[in-house]
């Protein structure tokens, strides 16, 4: 069995253990973004320069349904789980 990590975090405090690292199974991946303040100053000037993400939002109840359709390729936006909402309901 493989596994897949992924890390969009400060690269220099990356840290992470697997039970399929010792086995030598391991995938990984990253990215650059920085730290809070660097992940702020892209977050500012998106909102300056109006630079916006399309998104799906989805009650937590349809996560399945929203893998599902991952799988087939059927998502023309970013998934986006509304938690608060969901919450309220219940």
């Amino acid at each position: 069995m493989e596994s897949l990590s992924c890390l969009v975090h400060q690269t220099s405090h990356f840290g992470a253990t697997s039970l399929s690292s010792a086995y030598g199974e391991e995938v990984g991946g990253g990215s650059l973004l920085g730290g809070l303040k660097e992940v702020q100053e892209m977050i500012d000037f998106a909102a300056k320069h109006n630079i916006t993400a399309d998104i799906e939002v989805i009650p937590m109840d349809h996560v399945n349904t929203a893998m599902e359709r991952l799988t087939k390729s059927d998502v023309k936006y970013r998934f986006v789980i509304d938690v608060a909402n969901t919450l309220k309901a219940i």
